[in-house]
Protein backbone atom coordinates (compact mmCIF):
# COMPACT_ATOMS: atom_id res chain seq x y z
CA UNK A 1 0.00 0.00 0.00
CA UNK A 2 1.41 3.34 -1.08
CA UNK A 3 2.51 6.20 1.20
CA UNK A 4 0.50 5.54 4.32
CA UNK A 5 1.60 1.94 4.63
CA UNK A 6 -0.12 -1.38 5.23
CA UNK A 7 -0.48 -0.93 9.01
CA UNK A 8 -2.38 2.31 8.50
CA UNK A 9 -4.86 0.54 6.23
CA UNK A 10 -5.25 -2.24 8.80
CA UNK A 11 -5.89 0.33 11.56
CA UNK A 12 -8.42 2.15 9.38
CA UNK A 13 -10.23 -1.11 8.57
CA UNK A 14 -10.39 -2.14 12.23
CA UNK A 15 -11.70 1.28 13.28
CA UNK A 16 -14.33 1.17 10.54
CA UNK A 17 -15.31 -2.34 11.61
CA UNK A 18 -15.93 -1.28 15.21
CA UNK A 19 -18.18 1.56 14.06
CA UNK A 20 -20.08 -0.63 11.59
CA UNK A 21 -20.55 -3.51 14.02
CA UNK A 22 -21.84 -1.05 16.63
CA UNK A 23 -24.65 -0.24 14.17
CA UNK A 24 -26.07 -3.77 14.22
CA UNK A 25 -27.90 -3.32 17.57
CA UNK A 26 -29.40 -0.11 16.15
CA UNK A 27 -30.54 -2.02 13.07
CA UNK A 28 -32.01 -4.71 15.33
CA UNK A 29 -34.23 -2.09 17.00
CA UNK A 30 -35.14 -0.56 13.62
CA UNK A 31 -36.13 -3.92 12.12
CA UNK A 32 -38.03 -4.88 15.28
CA UNK A 33 -40.03 -1.64 15.17
CA UNK A 34 -40.89 -2.20 11.51
CA UNK A 35 -42.02 -5.76 12.17
CA UNK A 36 -44.18 -4.60 15.10
CA UNK A 37 -45.96 -2.17 12.78
CA UNK A 38 -46.59 -5.00 10.31
CA UNK A 39 -47.96 -7.24 13.06
CA UNK A 40 -50.18 -4.40 14.27
CA UNK A 41 -51.41 -3.87 10.74
CA UNK A 42 -52.41 -7.54 10.48
CA UNK A 43 -54.19 -7.31 13.81
CA UNK A 44 -51.88 -9.77 15.60
CA UNK A 45 -50.79 -6.95 17.93
CA UNK A 46 -53.70 -4.78 19.14
CA UNK A 47 -53.63 -1.19 17.96
CA UNK A 48 -54.45 1.99 19.83
CA UNK A 49 -57.83 2.45 18.17
CA UNK A 50 -56.81 5.98 17.24
CA UNK A 51 -54.92 7.59 14.41
CA UNK A 52 -51.95 6.25 12.47
CA UNK A 53 -49.65 8.40 14.60
CA UNK A 54 -51.19 6.89 17.76
CA UNK A 55 -50.54 3.36 16.48
CA UNK A 56 -46.93 4.21 15.57
CA UNK A 57 -46.40 5.77 19.00
CA UNK A 58 -47.87 2.66 20.64
CA UNK A 59 -45.50 0.44 18.65
CA UNK A 60 -42.57 2.63 19.71
CA UNK A 61 -43.66 2.32 23.35
CA UNK A 62 -43.72 -1.46 23.02
CA UNK A 63 -40.00 -1.40 22.28
CA UNK A 64 -39.49 -0.89 26.02
CA UNK A 65 -40.19 -4.60 26.56
CA UNK A 66 -39.80 -6.13 23.08
CA UNK A 67 -36.21 -4.90 22.70
CA UNK A 68 -35.05 -6.63 25.95
CA UNK A 69 -36.95 -9.77 24.92
CA UNK A 70 -35.37 -9.71 21.46
CA UNK A 71 -32.03 -9.01 23.12
CA UNK A 72 -32.32 -12.19 25.18
CA UNK A 73 -33.23 -14.23 22.10
CA UNK A 74 -30.38 -12.63 20.16
CA UNK A 75 -27.96 -13.36 23.02
CA UNK A 76 -28.95 -17.04 23.04
CA UNK A 77 -28.56 -17.23 19.25
CA UNK A 78 -25.22 -15.42 19.45
CA UNK A 79 -23.94 -17.85 22.10
CA UNK A 80 -24.97 -20.87 20.03
CA UNK A 81 -23.45 -19.41 16.88
CA UNK A 82 -20.31 -18.24 18.71
CA UNK A 83 -19.44 -21.69 20.02
CA UNK A 84 -20.79 -23.65 17.06
CA UNK A 85 -19.84 -21.35 14.18
CA UNK A 86 -17.19 -23.65 12.71
CA UNK A 87 -19.50 -26.67 12.69
CA UNK A 88 -22.20 -24.54 11.05
CA UNK A 89 -19.82 -23.23 8.38
CA UNK A 90 -18.50 -26.75 7.68
CA UNK A 91 -22.06 -28.02 7.26
CA UNK A 92 -22.91 -25.15 4.88
CA UNK A 93 -19.81 -25.54 2.70
CA UNK A 94 -19.03 -29.25 3.02
CA UNK A 95 -15.56 -28.59 4.45
CA UNK A 96 -13.71 -31.33 6.34
CA UNK A 97 -10.66 -31.23 8.57
CA UNK A 98 -7.34 -32.41 7.08
CA UNK A 99 -4.49 -33.84 9.12
CA UNK A 100 -0.82 -33.40 8.24
CA UNK A 101 -0.46 -37.02 7.08
CA UNK A 102 -3.17 -36.58 4.43
CA UNK A 103 -1.42 -33.69 2.66
CA UNK A 104 1.91 -32.91 4.30
CA UNK A 105 3.09 -30.39 1.69
CA UNK A 106 -0.06 -28.29 1.89
CA UNK A 107 0.00 -28.48 5.69
CA UNK A 108 3.68 -27.51 5.78
CA UNK A 109 3.04 -24.45 3.58
CA UNK A 110 0.46 -23.18 6.06
CA UNK A 111 2.57 -24.11 9.07
CA UNK A 112 5.67 -22.31 7.74
CA UNK A 113 3.66 -19.14 7.11
CA UNK A 114 2.23 -19.28 10.63
CA UNK A 115 5.66 -19.87 12.17
CA UNK A 116 7.04 -16.87 10.27
CA UNK A 117 4.54 -14.73 12.18
CA UNK A 118 5.02 -16.50 15.51
CA UNK A 119 1.46 -17.77 15.66
CA UNK A 120 -0.22 -21.11 16.17
CA UNK A 121 -0.98 -22.93 12.90
CA UNK A 122 -4.70 -22.75 12.02
CA UNK A 123 -6.58 -25.97 11.36
CA UNK A 124 -6.53 -26.95 7.68
CA UNK A 125 -9.77 -27.90 5.91
CA UNK A 126 -10.65 -28.96 2.34
CA UNK A 127 -13.87 -28.75 0.34
CA UNK A 128 -14.26 -31.47 -2.31
CA UNK A 129 -15.24 -29.33 -5.31
CA UNK A 130 -13.63 -28.39 -8.61
CA UNK A 131 -14.30 -24.69 -7.95
CA UNK A 132 -11.34 -22.52 -6.90
CA UNK A 133 -11.80 -20.73 -3.59
CA UNK A 134 -10.64 -20.45 0.02
CA UNK A 135 -11.60 -18.78 3.28
CA UNK A 136 -10.49 -18.36 6.88
CA UNK A 137 -12.80 -18.82 9.85
CA UNK A 138 -12.72 -18.90 13.65
CA UNK A 139 -13.00 -16.45 16.52
CA UNK A 140 -9.89 -16.83 18.65
CA UNK A 141 -6.42 -18.38 18.91
CA UNK A 142 -6.57 -22.16 18.76
CA UNK A 143 -9.89 -22.12 16.86
CA UNK A 144 -8.81 -20.45 13.63
CA UNK A 145 -9.13 -22.46 10.43
CA UNK A 146 -8.07 -22.06 6.79
CA UNK A 147 -10.15 -23.86 4.16
CA UNK A 148 -9.26 -24.44 0.51
CA UNK A 149 -11.07 -26.26 -2.28
CA UNK A 150 -9.80 -29.37 -4.07
CA UNK A 151 -9.99 -27.48 -7.35
CA UNK A 152 -7.69 -24.77 -6.01
CA UNK A 153 -5.10 -27.33 -4.89
CA UNK A 154 -5.21 -29.16 -8.22
CA UNK A 155 -5.07 -26.03 -10.41
CA UNK A 156 -2.62 -23.69 -8.66
CA UNK A 157 1.10 -24.33 -8.41
CA UNK A 158 2.97 -24.40 -5.12
CA UNK A 159 3.81 -20.67 -5.01
CA UNK A 160 0.23 -19.71 -5.92
CA UNK A 161 -1.23 -21.96 -3.23
CA UNK A 162 1.20 -20.42 -0.74
CA UNK A 163 0.02 -16.95 -1.78
CA UNK A 164 -3.63 -17.94 -1.21
CA UNK A 165 -2.80 -19.43 2.20
CA UNK A 166 -0.91 -16.22 3.07
CA UNK A 167 -3.94 -14.17 2.01
CA UNK A 168 -6.20 -16.15 4.35
CA UNK A 169 -3.63 -16.10 7.14
CA UNK A 170 -3.52 -12.30 6.82
CA UNK A 171 -7.26 -12.24 7.53
CA UNK A 172 -6.52 -14.18 10.72
CA UNK A 173 -3.59 -11.96 11.72
CA UNK A 174 -5.60 -8.77 11.16
CA UNK A 175 -8.63 -10.21 13.02
CA UNK A 176 -10.71 -9.80 9.84
CA UNK A 177 -12.03 -13.32 10.20
CA UNK A 178 -13.37 -12.62 13.69
CA UNK A 179 -15.11 -9.47 12.48
CA UNK A 180 -16.70 -11.28 9.53
CA UNK A 181 -17.92 -14.18 11.66
CA UNK A 182 -19.48 -11.80 14.21
CA UNK A 183 -21.07 -9.74 11.41
CA UNK A 184 -22.47 -12.97 9.92
CA UNK A 185 -23.94 -13.92 13.30
CA UNK A 186 -25.59 -10.50 13.65
CA UNK A 187 -26.99 -10.73 10.12
CA UNK A 188 -28.27 -14.22 10.90
CA UNK A 189 -30.07 -12.91 13.98
CA UNK A 190 -31.90 -10.32 11.85
CA UNK A 191 -32.81 -12.94 9.25
CA UNK A 192 -34.10 -15.43 11.82
CA UNK A 193 -36.18 -12.75 13.53
CA UNK A 194 -37.82 -11.73 10.26
CA UNK A 195 -38.42 -15.35 9.23
CA UNK A 196 -40.10 -16.19 12.54
CA UNK A 197 -42.43 -13.18 12.27
CA UNK A 198 -43.40 -13.81 8.65
CA UNK A 199 -43.92 -17.52 9.29
CA UNK A 200 -46.21 -16.50 12.13
CA UNK A 201 -48.13 -14.24 9.77
CA UNK A 202 -48.51 -17.06 7.26
CA UNK A 203 -49.82 -19.60 9.74
CA UNK A 204 -52.07 -17.10 11.49
CA UNK A 205 -53.53 -16.04 8.13
CA UNK A 206 -53.52 -12.44 9.45
CA UNK A 207 -56.49 -10.13 9.41
CA UNK A 208 -57.78 -11.19 12.81
CA UNK A 209 -58.08 -7.61 13.95
CA UNK A 210 -59.90 -4.66 12.49
CA UNK A 211 -57.35 -1.86 12.52
CA UNK A 212 -58.47 1.02 10.33
CA UNK A 213 -54.81 1.96 9.81
CA UNK A 214 -53.87 -1.55 8.65
CA UNK A 215 -52.75 -0.60 5.14
CA UNK A 216 -50.44 2.28 6.07
CA UNK A 217 -49.06 0.37 9.08
CA UNK A 218 -48.10 -2.63 6.94
CA UNK A 219 -46.54 -0.48 4.22
CA UNK A 220 -44.59 1.70 6.67
CA UNK A 221 -43.51 -1.32 8.71
CA UNK A 222 -42.30 -3.21 5.65
CA UNK A 223 -40.43 -0.12 4.43
CA UNK A 224 -38.68 0.37 7.79
CA UNK A 225 -37.79 -3.32 8.06
CA UNK A 226 -36.53 -3.33 4.45
CA UNK A 227 -34.30 -0.33 5.17
CA UNK A 228 -32.88 -2.13 8.20
CA UNK A 229 -32.12 -5.28 6.22
CA UNK A 230 -30.62 -3.25 3.37
CA UNK A 231 -28.33 -1.37 5.75
CA UNK A 232 -27.27 -4.67 7.36
CA UNK A 233 -26.35 -5.98 3.90
CA UNK A 234 -24.41 -2.81 3.05
CA UNK A 235 -22.50 -3.05 6.34
CA UNK A 236 -21.48 -6.65 5.62
CA UNK A 237 -20.45 -5.66 2.12
CA UNK A 238 -18.32 -2.78 3.39
CA UNK A 239 -16.68 -5.00 6.00
CA UNK A 240 -15.52 -7.63 3.50
CA UNK A 241 -14.94 -5.52 0.38
CA UNK A 242 -12.15 -3.26 1.68
CA UNK A 243 -10.34 -6.05 3.51
CA UNK A 244 -9.53 -8.05 0.40
CA UNK A 245 -7.09 -5.41 -0.85
CA UNK A 246 -5.28 -5.42 2.50
CA UNK A 247 -5.22 -9.24 2.62
CA UNK A 248 -3.74 -9.35 -0.90
CA UNK A 249 -1.05 -6.91 0.21
CA UNK A 250 -0.49 -8.97 3.36
CA UNK A 251 0.02 -12.09 1.25
CA UNK A 252 2.73 -10.28 -0.71
CA UNK A 253 4.34 -9.15 2.54
CA UNK A 254 4.41 -12.75 3.83
CA UNK A 255 5.61 -14.44 0.63
CA UNK A 256 7.59 -11.60 -1.01
CA UNK A 257 6.05 -12.81 -4.26
CA UNK A 258 3.41 -10.51 -5.79
CA UNK A 259 3.47 -12.38 -9.12
CA UNK A 260 2.17 -15.58 -7.49
CA UNK A 261 -0.74 -13.74 -5.85
CA UNK A 262 -1.60 -12.18 -9.19
CA UNK A 263 -1.42 -15.45 -11.14
CA UNK A 264 -3.46 -17.19 -8.42
CA UNK A 265 -6.20 -14.56 -8.75
CA UNK A 266 -6.14 -14.94 -12.54
CA UNK A 267 -6.70 -18.68 -12.26
CA UNK A 268 -9.44 -18.21 -9.65
CA UNK A 269 -11.23 -15.56 -11.74
CA UNK A 270 -14.58 -16.91 -12.97
CA UNK A 271 -14.01 -20.30 -11.31
CA UNK A 272 -14.80 -19.53 -7.67
CA UNK A 273 -18.54 -20.23 -7.30
CA UNK A 274 -19.38 -22.01 -4.04
CA UNK A 275 -22.89 -22.58 -2.73
CA UNK A 276 -23.32 -21.13 0.74
CA UNK A 277 -25.49 -18.55 2.55
CA UNK A 278 -24.66 -14.91 1.79
CA UNK A 279 -23.24 -14.46 5.29
CA UNK A 280 -20.63 -17.17 4.60
CA UNK A 281 -19.87 -16.11 1.03
CA UNK A 282 -18.62 -12.77 2.35
CA UNK A 283 -15.72 -14.70 3.93
CA UNK A 284 -14.55 -16.30 0.66
CA UNK A 285 -11.35 -15.39 -1.17
CA UNK A 286 -13.53 -14.40 -4.11
CA UNK A 287 -17.28 -13.95 -4.37
CA UNK A 288 -18.47 -12.33 -7.57
CA UNK A 289 -22.07 -12.26 -8.83
CA UNK A 290 -22.73 -14.63 -11.73
CA UNK A 291 -23.85 -11.69 -13.86
CA UNK A 292 -21.78 -8.52 -13.96
CA UNK A 293 -23.20 -5.04 -14.39
CA UNK A 294 -25.26 -3.30 -11.75
CA UNK A 295 -25.12 -6.33 -9.44
CA UNK A 296 -21.36 -5.88 -9.22
CA UNK A 297 -21.95 -2.72 -7.21
CA UNK A 298 -23.51 -4.84 -4.46
CA UNK A 299 -20.84 -7.57 -4.45
CA UNK A 300 -19.14 -8.35 -1.16
CA UNK A 301 -15.76 -8.45 -2.93
CA UNK A 302 -14.04 -6.03 -5.31
CA UNK A 303 -13.54 -7.31 -8.89
CA UNK A 304 -10.42 -9.43 -9.29
CA UNK A 305 -9.23 -7.03 -12.00
CA UNK A 306 -9.17 -4.20 -9.43
CA UNK A 307 -7.29 -6.35 -6.93
CA UNK A 308 -4.70 -7.26 -9.55
CA UNK A 309 -4.39 -3.63 -10.58
CA UNK A 310 -3.59 -2.73 -6.95
CA UNK A 311 -1.00 -5.51 -6.72
CA UNK A 312 0.70 -4.31 -9.89
CA UNK A 313 0.65 -0.66 -8.83
CA UNK A 314 1.56 -1.00 -5.17
CA UNK A 315 3.16 -4.44 -4.96
CA UNK A 316 5.36 -4.30 -8.03
CA UNK A 317 3.82 -7.43 -9.53
CA UNK A 318 3.41 -8.41 -13.16
CA UNK A 319 0.11 -9.40 -14.75
CA UNK A 320 0.09 -11.82 -17.70
CA UNK A 321 -3.61 -11.27 -18.33
CA UNK A 322 -6.57 -13.68 -18.12
CA UNK A 323 -5.54 -17.26 -17.47
CA UNK A 324 -5.65 -20.12 -19.90
CA UNK A 325 -3.70 -23.35 -20.12
CA UNK A 326 -1.45 -21.70 -22.70
CA UNK A 327 -0.93 -18.40 -20.87
CA UNK A 328 0.99 -19.78 -17.92
CA UNK A 329 3.71 -22.35 -18.28
CA UNK A 330 3.00 -25.68 -16.53
CA UNK A 331 4.42 -25.82 -13.04
CA UNK A 332 4.49 -28.16 -10.09
CA UNK A 333 1.26 -28.18 -8.11
CA UNK A 334 0.71 -29.14 -4.52
CA UNK A 335 0.16 -32.92 -4.25
CA UNK A 336 -3.52 -33.70 -3.77
CA UNK A 337 -4.58 -35.99 -0.99
CA UNK A 338 -7.10 -38.61 -1.89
Amino acid sequence: MQAVGLQTHIWANNTRSIVLLAMFPVLLVLVLYGLQLVLMGFGIIPGSGGTLADDMALAAGMLGWTVPAAGVIAAVWFAIAYFGNQAMIDAMTGARKVERRENPELYNLLENLAISRGMRTPTLRIIETDQLNAYASGLHEGRYSVTVTRGLINTLNRDEVEAVLAHELTHVINKDVRTMVIASIFAGILSVMAELVFRGLFFSRGGRGNNKNAGPLILIGLAIAAIGFALAFVIRMMLSRTREFVADAGAVELTKNPDSMISALRKIEGRSTLKAPDEVQGMFLDNQPEKAGVMGLFATHPPISKRIEALVKFGGGRDSGPWSQQTYAPSTSVPSAG
